[in-house]
């Protein structure tokens, strides 16, 4: 499986990979045990104070294999050595109400008096945690730092940690192997001596029983701990296999894919509406040179280099590597995965891969497609971040379905057309800010013209069809975009001759005509020679030639009603001329006031929070 090689590759490429029964791990705090008596402390390791302090990885803790974990008169009532939960090390949160996390809090202080036989100042460390008053002091300093039950939790033992010493590690290897040699035999397939080809390696392993859970996934769906991997019930096996060996991946493999799992999640991912979103590439790539950031927003500043526009600094580089000059990311590869959780099972909700050079591609396709002409006219707004074209979709962040964020995630990096949902929600959101006369939003004006570049390049190759453009288009096909258009110059018509008028004629009749407009625009152009009397002969003469030009390419074809999509256009048509009329106000010594929206600064949502 192309997703298992993958995450195998990296966790070797950054020296993740450990024996089984030890694993790298990243801990928040630490209690301090003083060796001279008296009370311990809860401190905060990694960069402390810090609002995303992961904390601190020490690269060899010791793993309790889940195998271990769930079988046994023991079972869900053992814990890990040295590194374990706030909840079990503390009885923090409701572990001191629960008699599961009890028992394994006695496991986790009897595996300290045991491994006191090697290294004796665990001893004392299990007294003070046996301690009710200590625990309680322990409890009332975790509650204080805000600590989470889930967080990680090991022991400073006078100024040291037990974990970073090597002293204990051939004692867990004895340990682990007790207990392996207690579990109950095997099924005759899948048995320990029977091999099997590893699905992430190619080679002929025997196949770990049971894998190692992958954490992250917490806030997206799962438990603190999730399978990625797992056939706990007989409806999900088959040919008379046991457990894991229905999909055969050595121990070594499977603990390496799950350190690299955890990393990713940990340090390289997005939260997007339900899931995570891990991304890496086969040779490391600098910020500056990473597209994904460049998607996000994100700062991409080296150094003392100034910050360049993101689009410009993808476009930038998408050149440079097609003419040969970045040889460093020519071959490079990118990989994304998409994943949730369902309880204690970790879902694949996407797998994507490809050239690096292939999605430096894709991203600027994504920016240009969105560009789109300022409403205040005179230029080219923004390209927006990518969270902001999501929160442009809807009137709450909060309301977007999870199915469309992470479909729209690849339709940013792979090119793919923009899926008719998004349309609809964005011509939605459109139409309410343009009858409430609000600011409209380059980051949903840059997403509907974006749907129809991308159908126009389904239809017709790779290149921007040049019907669908950033600015104002006179030569339009299609008679929905001009009816926009003379909507546009209607409403400002009526504001050049009347002024402020309340609810002029784009809040009565721009939902009436953008759906119905042959019903609608006739007779508002027929009132119109009513505000063409109210304006001085140059400027009459001006709105005149405007409504005769588009009138010239409508002819008889005024349609009788619109399809979503063609409202769409309507909706665009509206927007760019608006623009466009602004744009040529002092050229064309056009009235002083053509908009029909009041000019304000770009909203939260329009710079992408989220």
């Amino acid at each position: 499986m192309p997703m298992l090689t993958e995450l195998v590759s990296y966790a070797r490429k950054h020296g993740l990979i450990t024996e089984p029964g030890f694993a790298p791990k990243t801990v928040r705090w630490a209690i301090a045990v003083p060796q001279a008596g008296g009370f311990p402390q809860v401190i905060e390791l990694g960069r402390p104070g810090e609002k995303r302090n992961r904390g601190q990885e020490f690269a060899r803790c010791p793993e309790m294999p889940f195998s271990a974990m769930k079988s046994g008169e023991q079972s869900g009532r053992r814990s890990h050595f040295l590194v374990e939960s706030a909840e079990v090390v503390g009885l923090y949160g409701d572990g001191a109400k629960d008699e599961r996390i009890q028992a394994k809090h006695s496991y986790f202080t009897g595996l300290l008096r045991k491994a006191a036989t090697v290294m004796p100042e665990l001893e004392a460390a299990a007294d003070c945690l046996d301690d009710p008053s200590v625990l309680e002091r322990v409890r009332q300093q975790l509650s204080d730092h805000r600590a989470k039950p889930g967080d990680k939790v090991t022991l400073r033992i006078g100024g040291r940690f037990p974990v970073d010493d090597d002293a204990w590690h051939d004692w867990w290897r004895t340990f682990l192997h007790g207990l392996a040699a207690e579990a109950p035999a095997r099924a005759a397939k899948g048995s320990a001596e029977q091999k099997m080809r590893c699905f992430a390696t190619g080679d002929l392993v025997v196949p770990a029983r049971t894998h190692p859970q992958v954490g992250g996934l917490g806030s997206v769906g799962g438990r603190v701990k999730c399978s990625l991997i797992s056939f706990n019930e007989a409806a999900f096996e088959s040919g008379g296999l046991s457990q894991s060996a229905n999909y055969a991946v050595s121990e070594e493999a499977a603990t390496a894919y799950r350190s690299a799992l955890d990393r990713l999640l940990a340090t390289q991912a997005e939260t997007l509406a339900g899931a995570r979103v891990a991304y890496w590439f086969k040779e490391s790539v600098r910020d500056e040179d990473n597209p994904i950031l460049a998607l996000l927003g994100r700062s991409l500043t080296s150094g003392d280099q100034q910050e360049l526009d993101a689009y410009q600094r993808v476009r930038d580089l998408l050149t440079a590597l097609r003419a040969g000059k970045r040889p460093d990311l020519g071959t490079n590869r990118f990989y994304g995965l998409t994943l949730s959780g369902a309880q204690a099972r970790a879902v694949v909700r996407d797998w994507m891969e490809g050239r690096f050079e292939e999605l430096v591609e894709n991203v600027t396709a994504w920016f240009d497609d969105l560009t789109i002409v300022r409403r205040e006219g005179g230029g080219l707004a923004p390209v927006p971040k990518f969270f902001a074209v999501l929160s442009a979709m809807v009137r709450d962040p909060a309301e977007l379905p999870p199915p469309l964020v992470t479909k729209m995630w690849r339709v940013a990096l792979r090119r793919e057309p923009i899926p008719f949902d998004a349309l609809s929600r964005s011509l939605a959101r459109a139409r309410v800010a343009i009858v409430q006369d609000e600011p409209a939003s380059h980051a949903r004006m840059g997403l509907i013209k974006a749907y129809h570049v991308r159908q126009s390049r389904q239809k017709g190759g790779h290149e921007m069809s040049e019907q669908v453009r950033p600015y104002l288009n006179e030569e339009h096909p299609s008679a929905a975009y001009h009816c926009g258009r003379l909507m546009a110059v209607l409403a400002a018509l009526q504001r050049a001759a009347l002024g402020d008028v309340g609810a002029g004629v784009v809040q009565r009749y721009y939902a009436a005509a953008s759906a119905t407009p042959a019903l609608v625009l006739g007779r508002l152009v027929r009132t119109s020679q009513f505000h063409l009397n109210k304006l001085e002969g140059g400027l009459a003469h001006w709105y005149e030639s405007k409504l005769a030009g588009i009138w010239g390419r409508l002819r008889d074809t005024v349609p009788a009603t619109l399809s979503l999509e063609e409202q769409s256009l309507f909706a665009l048509g509206y927007y760019q001329q608006l623009a466009d009329l602004r744009t040529r106000k002092a050229a064309e010594q056009e009235p002083e006031d053509v908009n029909t929206e009041t000019e304000r600064s770009e909203s939260d949502n329009e710079s992408g929070h989220h």
